[in-house]
């Protein structure tokens, strides 16, 4: 069972699949994001060109675990996109994760650079490992 993850930012949708078996995530890409309508269809497009059967979406809680807007506006983007691929969406907490990316990319001696231009994928990475991670899927 394939399962996408999800880092949803202003500017940039960070893309990870999970292995056929559901046991790892890989990074897959970055989208740009153009407008809603646009961005739930290239999503629609990358759940049927990997027959994913779940999406696990970053939910950006505060440092305390609440819920403010940011985490409203992912919740409606959660429901939009479950309506419009016609599969389950999940949330994940996705606190710190980009700060775990930018560790994780300085301790590879990634390019200040080119760590820009990964980090939306490997947080959406760590999302979807934990989520595999905490149902007993991963390693």
């Amino acid at each position: 069972m394939r399962i996408l993850g999800l880092d949803v930012g202003e500017r940039r949708i960070g893309v990870a699949l999970s292995d056929p078996l559901g046991l790892t995530a890989q990074p897959l890409t970055v989208l740009e994001r153009r407008n809603p309508t646009a961005d739930l269809q290239t999503l629609c497009g990358l759940v049927a060109k990997h027959g994913v059967e779940r999406v696990v979406l970053g939910l950006p809680l505060s440092l305390r675990g609440t819920r403010g807007p940011a985490a409203q506006r992912m919740e409606d983007f959660g429901r939009r996109l479950e309506a419009a691929a016609e599969i389950p969406v999940h949330f994940m907490d996705e606190r710190l994760t980009t700060v775990q990316g930018e560790r994780l990319l300085r301790e590879m001696a990634t390019a200040p650079r080119k760590r820009k231009q990964v980090i939306d994928r490997v947080a959406a990475q760590l999302i979807l490992q934990q989520y595999l991670d905490m149902e007993g899927h991963g390693p």
